[in-house]
């Protein structure tokens, strides 16, 4: 295979064919996850001929018997092709078929590559539901480890930290009540300007200052309609996210927070989440306000600590105002407090995250979310690539080793893990705790244990039916047509949640 390198491969589409559907997105993720820089396209219609780049030619065939894939390219110089095939049968089910299919297709493509992914074949975004599931079965550590590795080639560590995750969230889940509770989601969809790495619909709240008010007058309709027709359901837990919460002025959030506690039964509630996030929208007095109205949980977000990277990523706020405001959120009785990291992040390397961990360290935070950048088509880091290169993305097992040593000398465990699609070094999400401070709408999200009802301009509202069913409903995502539509909003989600 000819020597390339990230930017070498930029632009490159390696088409793979296949001539059956249904398994398009688990072969395009798994292709992707390989090639990072290149696009990848599933399609009957077409034949690539990559080879002259450094890329493989891939065929699937489907007949009712068995599944065949091949392989062509350019290895060290010379051809190269590989075929391997696997039985099937017409009784076997779509999805033993698909797990069967990912082996082979990260086999061919690991031996010609001569990489190994750290999850193996899992693409989805909740590695931690497969030993959870198997717990709840009472399945054995050791079975499950097997089970990681043999089926999904998992790599040990991963499988050990995904069984070691699923344990921690098993505990804090069964503190919740999924038949006759539920979760609340409210989102501020409104930021001090857009990261370069964030694919969120939200908006610049100098733009919508004057509409902030009616922006709120929908939520306290929500609000309205969430006390209505879940009465006599325990509420659980609260996250209030964004978007920046934060960027509402304190008297807004006072009366958000208000309407909240007047309206809703918190006699029950464990935990109240609020993302404060942006160092440049936290005061002194907003603070103080989530402190009166019992928020116990806030985000204080750095994302990096050093300075250039976050003048490069759109983080309008400086490393001295991060300390600042996380002191404030001290001084004003916080015993909860997450910092989100994000390693990746263009031209950051191991003494960067190194440095991060080290300062923030200084700081002392309750809870550590360590995030590995994931490239969005929507966000503004994706033209960014295209100019620059992904090689100048660069997380690697040191670097995110690098954030799980600092978070256990913080005394912190990890709680709960997710991934995204093209995330860098095809690693993962982890957030780290200290006990007491775990995030459990976090393990909720994950882990589609309880309805959540989520309320705003482009939320996604979830409903968990006893037999592990799941429905959802979205509010549209534009804040205009949010404030005009919110009957048909309620309405939406009044034919989800009805009897």
């Amino acid at each position: 295979m000819k020597e390339m390198n990230g930017n070498q491969h930029r632009n490159h589409t390696i088409v793979v064919t296949a001539n059956d559907t249904g398994f398009e997105y688990d072969i395009h993720a798994l292709v992707k996850a390989f090639y990072p820089a290149c696009d990848v396209k599933v399609t009957a219609q077409e034949k690539g001929d990559s080879s002259d780049l450094g890329l493989p030619d891939l065929n699937i065939l489907f007949d009712k018997e068995a599944v065949l894939v091949s392989l062509s390219g350019e290895k060290e110089g010379t051809a190269f092709f590989t075929a391997k095939k696997i039985e099937t049968g017409e009784d076997l089910p779509r999805p033993e078929v698909k797990n069967r299919l990912k082996q082979l297709l990260y086999v061919l493509l690991s031996e010609y590559t001569g990489k190994q992914l750290p999850w193996g074949t899992l693409t989805g975004i909740r590695p931690t539901k497969i030993p959870m599931t198997m717990l709840e079965e009472g399945v054995l550590d050791e079975q499950i480890l097997s089970y990681m590795r043999e089926t999904y080639f998992a790599g040990e560590e991963k499988s050990a930290l995904a069984l070691e995750i699923a344990k921690r969230e098993k505990a804090l889940l069964d503190t919740l009540h999924y038949e006759d509770g539920y979760s609340l989601y409210i989102g501020i969809p409104f930021c001090p300007t857009t990261c370069l790495y964030c694919s969120f619909t939200s908006y610049p709240v100098c733009s919508w200052k004057k509409r902030v008010g009616e922006y709120l007058d929908m939520l306290d309709k929500e609000i309205d309609f969430v006390a209505q027709k879940f009465q006599g359901k325990i509420l659980d837990t609260i996250y209030i996210g964004g978007g920046t919460p934060t960027t509402l002025e304190a008297d807004e959030l006072e009366r958000l927070l208000e309407k909240i506690s007047s309206t809703l039964d918190l006699s029950r509630l464990q935990e109240f989440t609020v993302e404060a996030g942006r160092a440049d929208s936290i005061t002194a007095d907003k603070l103080k306000v989530l402190k009166k109205y019992g928020v116990g949980r806030i985000s204080v977000n750095p994302q990096t600590m050093k300075q250039e990277t976050l003048d490069l990523i759109g983080r309008k706020h400086t490393v001295g105002q991060v300390k600042e405001a996380f002191g404030m959120a001290r001084e004003a009785g916080f015993t909860n407090i997450n910092m989100d990291l994000i390693l990746g992040l263009p031209g950051e390397m191991a003494q960067d995250v190194e440095n991060t961990i080290k300062e923030i360290m200084e700081l002392g935070p309750d809870s550590l979310t360590v995030h590995s950048l994931a490239i969005k088509r929507a966000s503004k880091l994706s033209q960014w690539i295209l100019d620059n290169g992904i090689s100048t993305l660069n997380n690697t097992d040191e670097t995110m080793q690098i954030a799980a040593d600092g978070a256990r000398r913080m005394g912190m465990a990890p709680y709960y893990l997710y991934r995204q699609k093209n995330m860098s070094g095809n690693f993962e999400n982890v957030g780290y705790a200290k006990e007491g401070c775990f995030g459990i709408y976090n393990i909720l999200i994950m882990e589609e244990k309880q309805s959540i009802v989520a309320l705003g301009a482009g939320s996604i509202s979830k409903r968990v039916y006893p037999d592990g069913r799941i429905e959802r409903c979205e509010n549209v995502k534009d804040v205009a047509s949010f404030i005009e539509r919110i009957d048909e909003m309620i309405e939406r989600k009044r034919k989800l949640f009805e009897d």
